[in-house]
Order: C-alpha cells, then structure tokens, then sequence
C-alpha cells in the first residue's frame, strides 16, 4: 500500500503541498473553456484556439527557463512558480468582478500558467530525485497519483456546485489560493539544498534535453508515444466541453461529475503499480497499461443526451483513468532513471515543452477539424488515431549499465 512507508518529514511537506494546489485545480477543473461559454459565449473554434494557444506560447516561455533552473536551486524556482500561478488566476476573478473580463485575458493567463506548470514540473522532478533514494520513487510517484486522482473525484463536483452557486470564476479564485498554499508548504520543508554544481553538460541549452531524449533507445519511443497519446486525449476536450454543455444539454455540475465519478479508477490504478510491477516486471507493466490507455476514447464520439450519455462518459474515462493511473508512475520513475542528475531539469522541460506545443496545434487543428466536419466526427478521428500509437511503444526492456532491468526503479511521478 502506497500510504504505509514512511518517506521523511521534507517529503510530507512537498507531498502536502501537491496535494493542496492539486486540490484547487481540481475544482477548477474545466473553468477555463467554461468560462470562455458561459460567460463571452465562444464556440468550438474559439475554445480550441484558446486551450491551444496558451499551451503553444507558454511552452515557448519556458523554453529558456530549462537550462536557467538547471543549476539553481529548485526550490526557490518551485515557489516563485507558485507564486506566478497566483497572481495569474487571481486576476481572472478580479477583472470580472470589476466587469472587464475578457478573452485576450483569458488567453493571457493562460500562457502565464502554461509556462509556470512546464518549470515548476521540471524544477519538481528534479527536486524529487535529490530528496528520495531511487528505491524510494515508486512510493513517491504512487502517493502523488493516487492523491491527484483522489482531489479530482472531489474537486469537480464541488466545482461545479460552487460555480453553480457562486459564479463562474469562483473556483478559480480557489485555484488561486491553493497555489499561494503550495507555496508556503514548499518553503516549510526547509534544509539545506545546496547549490548544484555546473558540469560538462552546464553549457547547453534545452537542445541538450532533446538530445538525451532522441538519443536514448530506452526514452525515444516513449516520447513519441507519450506526447502524442497526451496531446490526443487532451484535444477532444474542448469539443466535449462544448458538445455537453450546448447541444446535448448538460449542466456545469453533470459535466463535472461525468469526469470526477471514473477518477475512483485512478486510485485504484495508482495502488496497483507497484504490486503488478513486483510481479510482472516494469516492462510488462508500461506496455500493457500503455496500449490500454489508447484504447478508450474513441467512445466519446458517441455520446448522447441524458443518462445514457452520462454513463457513457463515465465509462470512457474510467478506462482510460485506470490505464493512465498505472502506466504514469512506472514511466516517470524509469525516465528519471535513465537521465543523469545534471540533465534532469533539461530533459523534462524538453519533455514537457515538446507535449504542450504539440497538443496546443493538435488542439486548434481539430477545432478547424469540428469547424468543417462536425464535432463528433472530430473526436472520433482523435480515438482512431490513438489505436495506432502503441506500435510507438519500446519492445524491449530498457537496461542501465550495472543494473538489470529488475533492479531498476519502477515508477514515480513528480509534483
């Protein structure tokens, strides 16, 4: 059980602090495209261009930002993160509470908040390395799934209640809190860190993540599968977001509940990891909840109104929740494995750079895609497409000098 072992005082901090700002995300689950309907009353192809473009521009910000935090220390880099996330979202619900909301803004936070998750992402991974054992990582990445997966079955209902309630803004007000929580749980955790030590590898720049990556039979494949599997999930959402909230009829609070019930699947999938690794081997584990993942989302396109297309949605992303849930620990403990402490930063800002920019043109490329052919025929092409991405999969068991594949860590996820 991922709860059981103890990890040490500095993590419980780090792990508390995960859990608060992954609680007020959330509750902001979908708030953006949501505000974007419901209050400035945009369509597909603008909600599309909305998710893409603050996911496209924010990548490019943090571009530099890999290599500047690579030899920093992270956790001041980890607050300062926090504390931009912050302001941004704070902004939203002060400019409509003064009557100026509007979708430039939008678009604006967005961006702000794009680049911050990319840095605060690598600065975290690379934070998580220095601070645990790597026998230790798979409980790290266990306990951290398990718990985003636990605030997102709570946060969106209560998300959607509140915006019922209280307005359309107000969770993320809450969101925004909970990144000044994060940042204060962060600086408690306080010991030393020191100052990391500028190496041969200190002069590249983010082409030096890149090139770890292209460059590693064991991380290559993983990368085309992953960010392409992530970007293809992630694009129909918007056209979903549309689709039940216009057509289809459904209130903010169904829509949040279609998406929060199946996360009942991540912690299930989260605890799992680590037993199904110890007994079938990390290989095994990654390339199997690999291929299941992909194998889910076409059912999207068939969604109708009511109750049937409730529990169809709730179906879908149970699958894919259970699969993504045991396949993210393992993969993220072997990609920390396989890069060298001075390339970590880099890598994983590369990684993520790469992921954002290309589910942000995915995203406006199948918001044209609804635009002309209609919005279930461009979810549905997003599912097949996604039963061709396990063949991206790595065939063979990866192996690090002096270590066989069994004494490799086995999965652990990053805050």
């Amino acid at each position: 059980m991922v709860g059981k072992r103890s990890l040490g005082r500095r993590f419980g901090w780090l792990w508390a602090a995960y859990a608060v700002s992954a609680f007020g995300t959330s509750l902001s689950f979908g708030a953006f495209p949501m505000i974007a309907v419901l209050v400035l009353h945009a369509g597909p192809a603008a909600v599309s261009a909305l998710a893409a473009a603050g996911l496209a521009v924010g990548a490019a910000v943090a571009v530099p930002l890999g290599p500047w935090v690579e030899f920093r220390r992270k956790r001041p880099v980890m607050v300062a993160m926090d504390l931009v996330r912050f302001a941004a979202l704070l902004s939203v619900p002060a400019a409509y509470a003064l009557g100026a909301l509007s979708f430039v803004q939008l678009l604006l936070v967005s961006v702000l908040v794009a680049a911050a998750d990319i840095t605060f992402t690598a600065a975290s991974g690379a934070y998580l390395k220095s601070l645990l054992d790597p026998d230790d990582l798979l409980v790290a990445g266990a306990r951290f799934e398990a718990t985003n997966w636990t605030t997102i079955v709570i946060g969106p209902p209560l998300g959607g209640a509140a915006i019922g309630l209280l307005g359309p803004v107000t969770t993320l007000l809450a969101d925004a809190v909970s990144y000044l929580l994060s940042a204060l749980g962060i600086r408690a955790i306080g010991g030393g860190e020191p100052r990391p030590e500028p190496t041969g590898a200190a002069k590249g720049s983010l082409l030096e993540g890149w090139r770890h990556i292209l460059a590693s039979p064991a991380l290559r494949p993983l990368f085309l599968n992953t960010v392409l599997v992530n970007a293809l999930i992630m694009v129909p959402v918007p056209l979903l977001t549309v689709l039940m909230l216009g057509p289809l009829g459904f209130a903010p609070w169904q829509y949040a509940l279609a998406f929060s019930v199946p996360c009942l699947g991540g912690l299930l999938g989260s605890r799992l990891a680590r037993p199904l690794v110890t007994r079938y081997g990390q290989h095994r584990v990654l390339v199997t909840s690999g291929v299941l993942r992909a194998c889910w989302p076409l059912g999207l396109a068939f969604v109708g109104p009511g109750t049937t297309g409730l529990l169809l949605v709730m179906a879908v992303e149970l699958g894919v929740i259970t699969s993504c849930a045991v396949f993210n620990p393992v993969f993220s403990a072997h990609r920390l494995t396989m890069t060298p402490t001075d390339r970590v930063v880099r890598t994983l800002s590369a990684w993520s750079v790469t992921g954002k920019l290309t589910t942000a043109a995915l995203t406006a490329l199948w918001g044209l895609l609804a635009t002309l052919t209609g919005t279930r025929e461009a979810i549905a092409l997003a599912g097949l497409l996604l039963l061709a991405t396990p063949l991206l999969l790595p065939r063979r068991p990866a192996t690090v000098p002096g270590a066989t594949q069994e004494a490799l860590p086995s999965g652990a996820g990053s805050p």
